[in-house]
């Protein structure tokens, strides 16, 4: 490499490197003020800090941490997904409708169910040869007049005497099926032959000889219609029964007065509690058909306590709803093998059972004395039997049994 010139001025064609070294004393002009320059070194251990660089403070922040305060971080809004990609967990007001919903459903269910474990099943139906089987459903339905569950004090106030054993004083059919719904009433008094009791008794009297059993094959026999479930109703649960619905509406059509029922009303529909429907469903001496009337307001009461327990105040009142299940142990038996569903049913059917939605009827009879009127009654029995309610027309379903 060739020695540059003594004089320092660099050979032709030589590329000058004055502005990044510098020119040493005396030779040639000084660097322009925004050549590149060697900074001062800071000591090592100094706490003082280097100068800033020029044009430092016009528009560019000086090197180093900032002495203003650091505003605080914004918190997201609910929902917003957090930086660790999550959701923040917020109980919704829905979820809260959802829950009571379901806990809802859970008592509508549990609460029927551990009522029924406390209904009392009964072996209702006799050995041998019955009917066999029919379409639809047919449910024999019993009032039973026995005292034995009831106190001296519950006696007086219903009025029910002393009477000693155990009859039947309400007999009903239910039939259900393709056609409307039927409620027919066999009068307690009916001259029928009971199996091994005698050609001439009062049908109420099977039930006194041989309880259900009996009472059912002397209904098999003398119908032809074979029963699928059994229920019987006490006097206290019916009691029971009506107060847990908040009462029941009846309408006499003529003031009554029973004082062997405990019975004084006016004529007209009214609210009733479970004494005076019970009374109203008893009463036999108050009304000019005597027995017949009574077994028309006994379908009356029935009907009416089956509409309220199905209406939808009973399911939305817990309070209501809870009465109604747990005054069912007290009130009915059912046969073994009924189970909830069949009485869920039953209960429905029951509200159906007048107007255009089902027929309300007695067992054609021909006199006060209510013996049967074989012709028009083997009509009706057949109908129920082949399922054929809707052939059943107002001449034969009369309310009294009567022909119109």
């Amino acid at each position: 490499m060739p020695d540059r010139p003594r004089d320092g001025a660099p050979e032709p064609g030589t590329p000058e490197y004055d502005w990044l070294y510098g020119s040493r004393p005396g030779q040639g002009a000084p660097p322009p003020p925004d050549a590149t320059r060697a900074l001062p070194q800071q000591p090592a251990g100094s706490a003082t800090p280097p100068p800033p660089p020029p044009g430092a403070g016009r528009g560019t922040p000086p090197p180093g941490p900032s002495s203003r305060p650091v505003p605080p971080r914004p918190t997201p809004p609910p929902g917003a997904p957090t930086s660790s990609g999550g959701r923040k967990r917020n109980l919704h007001p829905w979820r809260w409708v959802v829950a009571l919903l379901l806990l809802w459903v859970v008592y509508l269910v549990a609460v029927p169910l551990f009522a029924w474990s406390k209904v009392e099943k009964i072996d209702a139906f006799p050995d041998g040869d019955r009917p066999d089987e029919q379409p639809g459903t047919t449910y024999l339905m019993v009032g039973s007049d026995s005292r034995g569950d009831l106190t001296a004090e519950q006696r007086k106030e219903l009025g029910t005497g002393n009477a000693e054993g155990q009859r039947t004083d309400t007999i009903m059919i239910l039939h259900t099926g393709s056609g409307p719904n039927l409620l027919m009433s066999i009068p307690r008094d009916s001259i029928v032959s009971i199996p091994g009791h005698g050609d001439a008794e009062k049908i109420n009297a099977a039930y006194a000889y041989g309880g259900p059993k009996l009472l059912v094959k002397t209904v098999e026999n003398e119908t032809g219609i074979r029963i699928d479930h059994f229920v019987e109703i006490g006097f206290g649960g019916f009691v029971g029964l009506v107060d847990a619905v908040g009462g029941v509406e009846i309408c006499p059509k003529e003031d009554m007065k029973d004082p062997l029922a405990h019975l004084d009303i006016e004529k007209g529909c009214q609210e009733a509690d479970g004494v005076t429907a019970l009374g109203y469903a008893r009463a036999r001496h108050a009304t000019e058909n005597g027995d017949l009337d009574r077994i028309a307001h006994q379908r009356e009461v029935v009907s009416a306590i089956g509409h309220e327990a199905v209406s939808p105040w009973s399911v939305l009142n817990p309070v209501r709803y809870w009465r109604l299940n747990m005054a069912a142990p007290d009130a009915v038996a059912v046969s073994e093998g009924t189970g909830p569903l069949q009485m869920a049913m039953w209960a429905m059917a029951m509200t159906r059972v007048n107007g255009d939605t089902g027929l309300t009827c007695s067992v054609p009879v021909r006199d006060f004395a209510v013996n049967w009127d074989e012709e028009r009654a083997q009509q009706m029995f057949d109908a129920i039997k082949d399922d054929d309610t809707s052939s059943i027309g107002k001449d034969l379903c009369t309310t009294t049994g009567l022909p119109r």
